[in-house]
């Protein structure tokens, strides 16, 4: 299975090409994609018409829906952000980081474009869907 990013879906949803949204494409139908809650909200709020919207939710209903926080996790998210601060890195969003720990945590490889998650890849052990 792979989480795939709001980065990837909002590329495909535009039609915009690129090495994530081809892998996406290849994926799709052939294997395990995951979306997270935080994710669905990310990719749904861009959508002006109320058509487009009803056809992406029930496009990404489809996929298996991943809780991407709680208590626990919130904590664990919140560590790995101080790590890489220690580092001297700050993590720019905090949906970034969410999603980052979660897939850490799980070791689920993340399908992202977004650059934000390249600390995680190179300090914390995210796992890239597309090397």
């Amino acid at each position: 299975m792979i989480l795939v990013d709001s980065s990837v879906w909002i590329d495909f949803f535009n039609d915009t090409a690129s090495p994530e949204v081809e892998f996406l494409d290849s994926a799709l139908g052939v294997q395990a994609i995951a979306i997270g809650d935080l994710i669905m909200t990310e990719v749904l709020q861009g959508f002006r018409s109320d058509k487009d919207f009803t056809t992406a939710k029930s496009a990404l209903a489809e996929f298996e829906q991943l809780e991407l926080l709680g208590a626990s996790r919130a904590v664990k998210a919140a560590a790995k952000f101080r790590e890489l601060r220690k580092i001297g890195i700050t993590a720019r969003k905090t949906n970034d980081v969410i999603i980052a720990s979660y897939c850490i945590d799980e070791k689920i490889p993340l399908l992202f474009s977004d650059k934000d998650f390249k600390p995680f890849v190179d300090k914390l052990n995210l796992i890239p869907a597309l090397a």
